[in-house]
């Protein structure tokens, strides 16, 4: 009984397997919708729920070891002010970058918390304060997912975020030049390899592609609408002209949803023209990130929101909390 359920869910694994040219789920810091963020186990659920692409946002540690974590602070997903509360900074924060990775490795995960109430964000999704998760290191979770993909033989690719370069280089750290060589050494090396390497600062996707000789995929990441940046022209990356310019130095453009679909409700819902602009300048569109717990104002379920973006706006894919089910609305529309 055990080795047929093996063969149908094995089966089912290279069923759903994205095709070529097809639209890709990518797996927001794992599932997150059900498992706490980035975790090791995050990851494994999302591998299994055929999950295109698994996201890793990327932080260093005092020694100069990048780590899986959303943000530059641990406040908000561990621990840390328990277990070190003498170690915040004067802003009150815990900084990744003010501890070394063994320091890293006491901590606790849990599902992210409001730090102004102590209560999760989503309190539907994994209850705080149960089992027991880690921050992982980047290299462990690439080991994993070579792991898993060998074992799978369905090939998940990585999506990692080089998250606030300029602020670690203010600090004394070069994040970019510290994870491109683990990227490498673990085969991540062309356009042909399956990574994306995404980032808001415009400037350093210039660097990465120049300075630092990246020749994989890039992507630069984009708030929801040019009135969201921060007045220092990256505004213009919205305009038909701006996306011909990222063209020559990115692969894809990753704005908010709702820089793809506008509107406050279903009825006034519309589709913007982002996502023709950027196809217009050959540049992919990977936006962020579609909750089935925390839906945009203009979708009533997660049906809906799909129909729309991958319809009617002409994603080529998007980030999840919930991979399972953009997974199983793509293949059941034949669109995997």
């Amino acid at each position: 009984m055990k080795t047929i359920l093996t063969a149908v869910l094995y089966s089912l694994a290279l069923t759903i397997a994205a095709q070529p040219g097809k639209p890709v789920v990518i797996a927001h810091r794992g599932a997150s919708g059900y498992l706490p963020e980035h975790t090791l186990e995050a990851k494994v659920l999302a591998h299994a729920m055929g999950a295109d692409f698994l996201e890793q946002d990327v932080v260093l540690t005092k020694d100069d070891v990048p780590i899986v974590m959303h943000d530059i602070q641990l406040e908000t997903i561990s621990d840390v002010a328990r277990r070190f509360p003498d170690r915040q900074r004067t802003n009150g924060h815990y900084y990744a970058l003010d501890f070394t990775v063994a320091e890293i490795k006491q901590l606790h995960a849990n599902e992210r918390i409001n730090p102004k109430t102590g209560k999760a964000v989503y309190p539907n999704r994994f209850p705080l304060g149960q089992s027991s998760f880690q921050i992982p290191t980047l290299e462990e979770e690439l080991q994993l997912i070579q792991g898993l993909n060998k074992t799978s033989r369905r090939v998940a690719g990585i999506y990692p975020e080089i998250k606030q370069p300029a602020w670690h280089r203010k600090q004394g750290h070069d994040i970019s030049r510290i994870v491109l060589p683990i990227l490498r050494r673990y085969g991540y090396v062309s356009k042909q390899d399956p990574c994306w390497i995404q980032c808001f600062e415009m400037d350093e996707v210039k660097r990465i592609r120049t300075e630092l000789g990246w020749e994989g995929r890039l992507l630069l990441l984009l708030p929801g609408s040019p009135k969201k940046t921060d007045g220092s022209g990256g505004e213009k990356w919205f305009t038909p002209a701006g996306m011909e310019e990222l063209a020559k130095v990115a692969d894809g453009v990753g704005p908010e949803l709702s820089a793809i679909v506008s509107g406050n409700s279903k009825a006034g819902r519309k589709v913007t023209d982002f996502v023709r602009n950027a196809h217009g300048a050959k540049l992919t569109v990977h936006p962020y990130t579609l909750r089935s717990d925390d839906l945009p104002k203009w979708a009533d379920s997660m049906d809906d929101a799909l129909e729309v973006l991958f319809v009617e706006a002409g994603l080529d894919g998007l980030f999840t909390d919930f991979s399972d089910v953009a997974v199983q609305w793509l293949g059941s529309h034949g669109k995997r």
